[in-house]
């Protein structure tokens, strides 16, 4: 088998799992928006439960990943690119299974915030098992290591700034200002 075969299939099956994540996320998502509301926080709460926004925030995700899907202008020796190949598979992959794992063990108490707001479901509880027992955001987590992997793998110049845009999430799970799991730790203290 050629490196060129091996990388294909590679990336074939990266961008499988990719959309399989996304559907599995989606599915959440759209789970969420009909599960009984209970206490939001922020401004912008009400957006999280609108299909209009998810429409739109897919739609400019896919237009921006589309419009800059294109290789990196740099040449690699065969060397060098089985090594960035190496790099990517053990980053992108585990990275996405991570967030998979971390967004199945939410199952029904899984639903979107942003640093403008956050909403809890009527019956919300603290998820502490599988990779939350490991890590407080197993999801970003899994991202990052997903986005740096993906750079390794594809590179393309959607992937970098899937890359850039990660000390962001870094940010948002550090921010005190929307963290629900900070809000569900005070309330079971009570």
């Amino acid at each position: 088998m050629t490196l060129e075969m091996i990388e294909t299939l590679l990336r074939w099956s990266g961008g499988l799992m990719a959309w399989a994540t996304l559907g599995v996320v989606l599915y959440g998502i759209w789970r969420g928006t009909r599960h009984q509301a209970g206490r939001t926080s922020g401004r912008a709460a009400g957006w999280l439960r609108s299909s209009l926004f998810y429409l739109l925030a897919m739609a400019l995700f896919l237009a921006f990943s589309t419009l800059f899907w294109k290789p990196l202008p740099s040449t690699f020796s065969p060397a060098t690119r089985a090594l960035a190949l190496a790099a990517g598979t053990l980053t992108y992959f585990p990275g996405l299974a991570f967030l998979l794992w971390g967004r199945l063990v939410l199952g029904r108490m899984y639903f979107v915030s942003t640093s403008f707001g956050a909403q809890l479901y009527a019956d919300h509880q603290l998820v502490t098992r599988g990779p939350f027992a490991i890590v407080r955001h197993p999801m970003y987590l899994g991202l990052i290591v997903a986005a740096i992997g993906s750079l390794w793998l594809y590179q393309t110049w959607t992937t970098v700034a899937f890359t850039v845009f990660a000390p962001f999430i870094l940010f948002r799970a550090c921010s005190a200002r929307a963290d629900v799991s900070s809000t569900l730790e005070k309330e079971a203290r009570e």
